[in-house]
């Protein structure tokens, strides 16, 4: 190209069309990361809700473990229902239920329920008199905006627990 005086001059810079295509390919990326963002703060509450009702159910397990000698106390327990309360002559495990029930009900998840079920193994040979203990938490998982609906979530740990 030939500038004013005749002199060949070199073309520097870019054209309207190269930063029109810059600027359209640089907003699909952000875009792209905005929606990946969305996902990601979906997912972190998700993982959240999950730790919280890990930590509540093995410490439901412990309880049930350092009273293992008892453990059949802790039989049918349900939270919600304080009807499902292990018997006065259980004092350790009535106490471990309320303590459930008041964790659970501080735990800012809706609608936690703490199932607690515990058995007999089956028969082995020589006997072992071992238990198996079954911790069923179920919530209603936190809602991600204004179209998407609650979900029922539910997390269960199963332990043999052997006698002291």
């Amino acid at each position: 190209m030939y500038g004013w005086n005749g002199i060949l001059r070199e073309r520097a810079g870019f054209t309207l069309l190269e930063s029109m295509i810059a600027t359209l390919i640089l907003g699909t990326g952000l875009l792209a990361l905005a929606g990946m963002q969305t996902i990601s703060f979906s997912r972190n509450v998700d993982a959240n809700e999950l730790t919280r009702v890990t930590n509540l159910a093995a410490e439901m397990v412990e309880r049930i473990q350092f009273n293992r000698r008892n453990a059949l106390a802790y039989n049918g327990i349900d939270t919600l229902n304080v009807a499902t309360q292990p018997p006065s002559t259980q004092p350790m495990a009535r106490g471990d239920y309320a303590q459930w029930r008041a964790l659970l009900s501080e735990s800012g998840l809706s609608s936690v329920q703490g199932n607690v079920t515990v058995s007999p193994t089956g028969p082995t040979n020589p006997p072992l008199n071992q238990t198996l203990v079954t911790i069923t938490v179920n919530w209603f998982g936190s809602s991600r905006g204004e179209t998407s609906t609650r979900r029922n979530r539910t997390l269960t740990f199963r332990t043999v627990m052997a006698p002291e």
